[in-house]
């Protein structure tokens, strides 16, 4: 069906976000388990059950809006997750790798910082006072995670860590 209306829009944005929190969910574990320093660890850990608390604001989203999702699926963090793959496939497991996961974490928080924006933006056009409020509520998150993310990258990328 193709988008004619801004509700159009608004439904395949977060249909395309739901994908991305879904794929989210498989790829965090193996970030977490490739990263030597705990507190990394530990970050992907809670962003794990954040995105499952995000996935049911979603859930409730659709339902307070009533809309339907569509099926599709997010290419985007598709493409996003496979470099983090990428990254744990080629490079050994230690403090580069540890720096090399940050960024292609903070990749996808951007990715999604600029989606709940555009998503909250849009339902606050529509009129979906509540579910912008809850699209609000996971921007918060995405950007807690990155400023997290860019705390544990300052500490993990000093020269006594990693050297040249």
């Amino acid at each position: 069906m193709p988008t004619k209306t801004l509700n159009d829009l608004f439904i395949h944005a977060l249909s395309d976000v739901y994908s991305a929190e879904i794929q989210l969910t498989k790829a965090l574990p193996k970030l977490a388990k490739a990263a030597t320093n705990p507190e990394l660890a530990a970050a992907f850990t809670t962003h794990l059950e954040e995105t499952q608390g995000q996935i049911q604001r979603i859930d409730q989203v659709v339902e307070i809006s009533e809309i339907r999702l569509k099926r599709v699926k997010c290419v985007a963090m598709e493409g996003l997750v496979e470099d983090g793959q990428e990254q744990i496939d080629e490079i050994e497991k230690g403090p580069i790798l540890d720096a090399a996961i940050i960024a292609a974490a903070q990749k996808v928080e951007h990715y999604e910082i600029a989606t709940y924006g555009t998503l909250a933006t849009l339902a606050k056009k529509l009129g979906y006072t509540e579910g912008m409020n809850l699209l609000l509520e996971t921007l918060q998150e995405e950007k807690a995670t990155d400023e997290k993310l860019t705390m544990l990258a300052k500490q993990e990328l000093s020269k006594e860590q990693v050297g040249k």
